[in-house]
């Protein structure tokens, strides 16, 4: 692993479990079951299939449109592979890392994950050992603020979700990194770079050769973007962050874009998300200013949202998108 510039890692000697600590936010309160939208009649979240070449040495195993499984990514180099996220509990920590061990071969593994949320990054446990691990400093911090509170919190999604999460051990990374850190697979380079605050207040981007985007939940395919304002209980999602940060994606130009939901596509993708974000404050900002409440404003902008994006889907997140920001104030 090669750290460029003013940047630096720091390695961690001591790995085992997170600290259980509560979710940040507004009161400090731990979160619960009724911070989140119902999962209960979804499918289970097991991911499924074989990786999907989808650049030179780029794979994903498609999450298959099934809620609470993310794409995951596997980068395969001359010496050294890196994985994408793991899907949710060891299960599916387990199979990634098997897929993963079929394409990597002997190779050196690595993992980092996209953000901490439970279906990216609670299976690292299977990791554990057998590949080194790398999260960005605010990634790691804000595993240990919240990461005890959101394995509560998603056990009540469902059986389905609670079986996969019966047995999850929250482990450190080993490598933590500040600015960005660059990890050279062998004839591939993948680059490793916190972006938050926005869908999370440490969300991470991978870009390989300057070609493929690794996105997280900052992207979506036909899916409204997930906006986890769930106060008292997590209010760290930044909507004016995550608009400047999909202004960011867009310049970079990536010729591959790989989503945390939702099918693998273009840069179309970031400009679409951003063009809703916008939609979705200008009309709180303008709603609030005509005294609207914030009940109301919800209410609107998501009757409006649906009309305007009739073939997204979880519609459930259009309300906390705009109260996320209402509660922030401004100006469009």
């Amino acid at each position: 692993m090669s750290v460029r510039g003013p940047q630096r890692e720091s390695v961690r000697e001591a790995g085992g479990e997170v600290p259980p600590e509560g979710v940040e936010g507004a009161g400090g309160a731990e979160a619960g079951p009724r911070a989140a939208p119902d999962l209960s009649d979804t499918p289970p979240p097991i991911v499924r299939g074989e990786p999907v070449e989808v650049a030179d040495g780029v794979h994903v195993i498609p999450d298959g449109r099934v809620e609470l499984v993310p794409n995951v990514g596997i980068v395969v180099g001359a010496h050294a592979a890196l994985v994408v996220d793991t899907g949710i509990g060891p299960r599916n920590g387990a199979y990634v890392l098997e897929r993963a061990r079929e394409l990597a071969g002997d190779r050196k593994l690595y993992l980092t994950v996209t953000h901490f949320h439970p279906e990216h990054g609670f299976g690292a446990q299977a990791f554990k050992g057998v590949a080194t691990i790398v999260y960005n400093q605010g990634q790691r911090d804000e595993l240990r603020r919240k990461g005890a509170a959101y394995l509560d919190m998603f056990k009540g999604l469902g059986d389905a979700v609670a079986a996969e999460l019966a047995d999850v051990t929250l482990v450190e990374p080993d490598v933590t990194y500040e600015g960005c850190a660059e990890l050279d697979l062998g004839g591939r380079v993948a680059e490793l770079r916190p972006v938050g605050p926005a869908h999370t207040a440490s969300d991470q981007i991978v870009l390989v050769d300057g070609r493929v985007l690794f996105g997280g939940d900052l992207l979506e395919t036909r899916i409204f973007p997930i906006a986890p304002y769930f106060p008292p209980y997590d209010t760290d999602v930044d909507g004016d962050g995550w608009i400047a940060v999909l202004d960011q994606l867009l310049a970079l130009d990536p010729e591959i874009v790989v989503p945390g939901h939702g099918e693998v596509t273009d840069a179309a993708l970031i400009r679409d998300v951003r063009d809703y974000l916008v939609y979705v404050r200008a009309e709180t900002h303008r709603l609030r200013g005509e005294g609207a409440s914030a009940d109301e404003t919800a209410a609107a902008v998501d009757q409006a949202a649906r009309a305007r994006w009739t073939t997204w889907e979880r519609p459930e997140w259009i309300g906390l998108a705009a109260r996320a920001f209402y509660a922030a104030g401004g100006a469009a």
